[in-house]
């Protein structure tokens, strides 16, 4: 069973025997593949052509033009309810950009300024620690909110450096 929402409409599909069935009522339908990202669907003596637009990785989230009109998808499936029942989901799509110091030491320079945009291990600063120099990086995509020390100010591990969002 699968529940899809289309444009904040939720269904349920589920396959029962062969047979698909959409929010509990058999639905009679023939589907067509015309290319890798287009097809003609008929249910219920009606027509339309589908062709995917845009997918996520992991297929559950898309963007689909039906007859010419941009729809969005987003399918979960039973291990999906089951995070979510668990609260879990929320946990996974949490998104932490902020940067905070592995280890003490002294901040020799800042590299990034606030307002930059950057990208999964652009360097933000260095950091020095028992005597070696550390290249500090973005650990994923964002634009810097808040550089949240100086140079020569000395940190303890897990100090907030470098606040991000996006």
């Amino acid at each position: 069973m699968l529940n899809i929402k289309v444009n904040e409409q939720d269904f349920i599909f589920d396959l029962i025997a062969g047979t698909a069935v959409l929010d509990g009522k058999p639905v009679n339908s023939d589907v067509v593949k015309l290319s890798s990202n287009k097809y003609h669907i008929l249910i219920a003596h009606k027509s339309y052509s589908i062709e995917l637009l845009e997918k996520s990785e992991n297929g559950k989230n898309m963007f689909i033009a039906v007859n010419g009109i941009k729809q969005e998808i987003a399918i979960k499936d039973k291990y999906d309810a089951l995070l979510s029942q668990l609260g879990m989901d929320k946990l996974m799509g949490a998104k932490n950009n902020n940067v905070k110091a592995p280890m003490p030491g002294l901040v020799l320079r800042i590299i990034a300024q606030e307002g930059d945009i950057v990208k999964k291990g652009d360097a933000l600063l260095v950091l020095e620690a028992m005597k070696m120099e550390n290249v500090i990086k973005a650990e994923g995509e964002g634009t810097i909110k808040r550089i949240a020390v100086a140079p020569k100010q000395v940190v303890e591990k897990n100090t907030l450096l470098v606040e991000m969002e996006g």
